[in-house]
């Protein structure tokens, strides 16, 4: 049992003993004590007073008189108005550290036997993968990994939007003004070809509804009858019915974006295990409008459409089947949620994508419990807000989005240049050069996307996000490559004896102290869905080892080989926790930089 939970049962205890009053656990509230009183661990007991009907100093001290008397790591206490400070000994930190911490199975998790499914990144295939797009793929990759590191067993899973309009249209434009263009023949990645042709589409349809509103049509008349639209429209039709050298067309310039996508997903450092096509999904769900039909969950109205009524759950009514027995949107979704539930039977399913869908999840998954599913308990929406970057930090190649693939070589560039400009690299040849700055750059952008809560909108600064100062990337890794590199010079060769019976300095100890918080932090960021607490952890951890390791007196030149070898230990432990974390995260560390 660790310290905290034995603090939080002998709470329960002493409020029984005390007040002959029962505390359930979850309400004893355990916090780190502020830097400027004495002590490790904090009580909160203001939930406590209205048991022992007494002051909260008063209730404050009869706790810890209790404790102290019944605990025998705590030491001493103090209090501060409704705030127990408990001192733990020093021995119960260096027992930690030598039996837990140094423990080959440290943050160790068994498998909790659940399912957990996380769809992320879904594109569509008439254009590159933006900055938005990046944002929803790390955090998707991060939480998948998050979630596997607390004992689930996970499938990542890529929704991709391969039909409709959209597509027809960069397909329309390719047939009319490509000239059998290719990305061999343009040396475009496929991606950015076929989107060239999406913005084509776009100029020639303006261009047609101008000559039309000048014809005297208003401009809702123009959008209709300008015949580009008109036979993109036509060509999703013959893709409905089968038309061969459509459907030709279609796979053909679907297959240029897988391959421009599979580049940016090496390059973004994200994998999936099942991939899931529009294509294939977009008639399920009429089967589910059959079953909410005569369950009574959804209505019919007299033309025919069908509807639920949301609200009594304060929403409001929603359309689920034209009435042409054609599918919108949540149709789709309702049937593609019971396909991969019936694939895969997980315990719980996670949708990342943006905030502006919000509305649409609400009612995705009300609809399912209506409907008496027993897993749509377990849906989930991480939503995250948008993505900016200062104005005229940098030009996407279609002046309207930021191009994750022009985004990517950016911080490589940025990398290089900061890199180089500290002079630390005269040594490397040129494959890990390049490498380097491909980890910096990566870690930097990742770091940066990643560091901040997913539901709030951020502002990213490329050149900002590539400081070795702060909290950054490429601090926390440069931190890592400075304990390989002491690890090196001692010629250190780890075991898992502990040395140590003392905790020489006050730094020493909080080391250890946050040392010992990993494997909870991991466990809570997986709890929340969110990366960004995880990131900010790893963060203290490298900030702590920096004042740390220039607070102690040189460790390879100490004497005493007790404290040598401890410390020693202690920065080979601080490295495994920045490069276990940072990993989840989907950022390398380098050895050396």
């Amino acid at each position: 049992m660790n310290i905290e939970q034995h603090i939080i049962t002998a709470t329960v205890a002493a409020v029984k003993q005390l007040y002959n009053q029962d505390l359930p656990e979850n309400q004893v509230s355990l916090q780190d004590t502020r830097a400027e009183f004495e002590g490790q661990i904090t009580i909160v007991v203001f939930p406590v007073t209205r048991l022992s009907k007494k002051s909260p100093e008063a209730t404050a001290n009869d706790l810890g008189t209790y404790l102290q008397e019944n605990i025998e790591e705590i030491t001493g206490f103090n209090v501060v108005k409704g705030f127990l400070n408990l001192s733990i000994s020093n021995a119960y930190w260096v027992n930690l550290f030598n039996t837990d911490i140094l423990s080959p199975d440290f943050a160790a998790v068994k498998p909790n036997g659940k399912k957990v499914m996380v769809e992320y990144s879904s594109p569509n295939t008439n254009k590159p993968l933006h900055l938005g797009h990046v944002r929803n793929n790390l955090l998707g990759y991060s939480v998948a990994e998050l979630l596997k590191a607390s004992g689930y067993e996970v499938t990542k899973v890529n929704l991709v939007n391969d039909r409709g309009i959209h597509i027809c249209k960069s397909m329309l434009a390719w047939q009319k003004w490509g000239n059998g263009e290719t990305p061999e023949s343009s040396g475009m990645k496929g991606d950015h070809l076929v989107g060239k042709y999406y913005v084509v589409f776009d100029k020639e349809y303006k261009k047609e509804i101008e000559a039309l509103k000048l014809g005297g049509q208003t401009e809702e008349e123009a959008k209709k009858n300008a015949p580009l639209i008109q036979e993109a429209q036509k060509m999703l039709q013959d893709w409905e019915a089968g038309v061969p050298e459509v459907i030709e067309l279609w796979t053909m310039m679907n297959g240029w974006v897988y391959a421009g996508f599979e580049v940016s997903y090496k390059n973004l450092g994200v994998d999936f295990d099942k991939y899931y096509y529009e294509s294939n999904t977009y008639l399920l769900g009429k089967g589910t409008v059959e079953e909410g039909l005569e369950k009574g969950v959804f209505f019919k109205k007299p033309d025919g459409s069908v509807w639920i009524d949301l609200t009594g759950d304060g929403l409001d009514q929603k359309l689920v089947l034209r009435a042409d027995g054609t599918s919108v949107y949540i149709t789709q979704d309702l049937g593609t949620a019971q396909m991969k539930y019936d694939d895969f039977h997980m315990d719980e399913s996670i949708y990342v994508v943006g905030n502006e869908q919000d509305y649409h999840f609400k009612v995705l998954f009300l609809i399912l419990e209506k409907l008496g599913k027993s897993w749509a308990k377990g849906l989930h929406h991480l939503s995250y807000g948008m993505v900016d970057l200062p104005s005229g930090k940098m030009k996407s190649r279609e002046g309207t989005v930021v191009d994750a693939d022009d985004l990517i070589a950016e911080m490589i560039e940025t990398a290089k240049a900061k890199t180089e400009a500290l002079g630390k690299v005269n040594d490397f040849d040129e494959a890990e050069k390049d490498q380097l700055y491909y980890n910096i750059g990566m870690g930097a952008l990742k770091y940066f996307l990643l560091k901040v809560e997913p539901k709030k909108r951020l502002l990213f600064d490329p050149a900002e996000s590539i400081d070795f100062q702060g909290n950054t990337g490429p601090f926390i890794q440069y931190t890592h490559a400075r304990i390989k590199s002491l690890l090196l010079k001692a010629a250190y060769d780890f075991s898992f004896n502990g040395v140590a019976d003392a905790v020489n300095t006050p730094t020493e100890l909080d080391m250890i102290m946050l040392l010992s918080k990993y494997p909870a932090e991991v466990q809570l960021a997986a709890k929340t869905f969110s990366p960004a607490s995880l990131a900010n952890y790893i963060y203290e951890v490298a900030k702590m080892f920096n004042k740390f390791y220039h607070e102690t007196p040189p460790i390879i030149k100490e004497e005493d080989e007790v404290a040598k070898k401890h410390r020693l230990n202690l920065s080979y432990i601080t490295a495994e926790v920045l490069k276990r974390g940072m990993l989840i995260l989907g950022i390398n560390v380098p050895e050396r930089m």
